[in-house]
């Protein structure tokens, strides 16, 4: 993936050019949260204050929460949201632990894959040359680890069945034409970067959110191809497709 980005070639602003960097920088040169919260903010990233990790349990105390760390600390999520720069840094600093969410169908939709396969797809529509916009990790690969492909929205097409909303979506993984493939739409949400989750994992960017926002249609081919040969890998070894998060809530 690293050959893919590296070929990417434009106008790019600080952020994106420390984001491109893997080696490990000195801390004056990493982003703070409340920087990387307001870049996603001015981009026009609905944002609204989610769980974080205590060890590996949520910070809700819900016995068995099914989605530690992932979810909004609110059910009024949906209304709350917002990109308005002032509150978003009073919750950052009244919360300083807490992860953030971004509402997806507003401005912005999410196509959410396997890591693998998110990998492998990018690096294919870097080379194509392929407009591709903010992208996210979480996880590791080998943990169930997620790609997010952020996109323009279609917000809520008339045939529901075509475009999954979050109600309809909770295991995709069972649909053969996109084995393991999430479209987050109207209703549904994501953990933006930075994001922490249980054992040490992260949501981090790949590419930032200064990066326009591409029509999903230019990426799905990609994507679920990549996350076929991905599903057939795992059927071979006799194993389970990791679930797409975050579920209803």
């Amino acid at each position: 993936m690293g050959d893919g980005i590296g070929r990417y070639r434009g106008t790019e602003s600080k952020l994106a050019q420390w984001l491109r960097r893997r080696p490990r920088k000195p801390a004056a040169d990493v982003p703070s949260r409340e920087e990387l919260l307001r870049a996603s903010a001015a981009a026009g990233l609905p944002l609204a204050p989610a769980a974080h990790p205590v060890g590996y349990r949520c910070s809700c105390e819900r016995i068995g929460c099914p989605t530690p760390a992932r979810h909004p600390l609110s059910f009024a999520w949906q209304t709350q949201s917002t990109t308005d720069t002032e509150q978003i840094e009073r919750w950052a600093q009244g919360q300083p632990q807490a992860n953030f969410i971004t509402a997806t169908g507003i401005v912005h939709d999410v196509l959410d894959v396997p890591l693998e396969a998110g990998r492998a797809a990018l690096e294919r529509l870097l080379a194509e040359g392929v407009e591709v916009g903010p992208v996210a990790e979480s996880g590791e690969a080998l943990g169930g680890g997620r790609a997010l492909f952020f996109t323009a929205t279609r917000g809520t097409p008339e045939d529901e069945d075509e475009w999954w909303p979050c109600e309809l979506d909770c295991h995709p993984e069972t649909m053969d034409e996109h084995p393991g493939l999430r479209w987050h739409c109207r209703g549904s949400y994501v953990l933006v970067p930075p994001a922490r989750l249980p054992g040490d994992r992260a949501v981090q960017w790949v590419r930032g959110p200064e990066h326009p926002l591409p029509d999903p249609l230019t990426l799905l081919e990609a994507l679920t191809d990549a996350c076929a040969r991905h599903a057939d890998r795992y059927d071979e070894h006799g194993e389970h497709h990791a679930v797409a998060w975050p579920l209803t809530r």
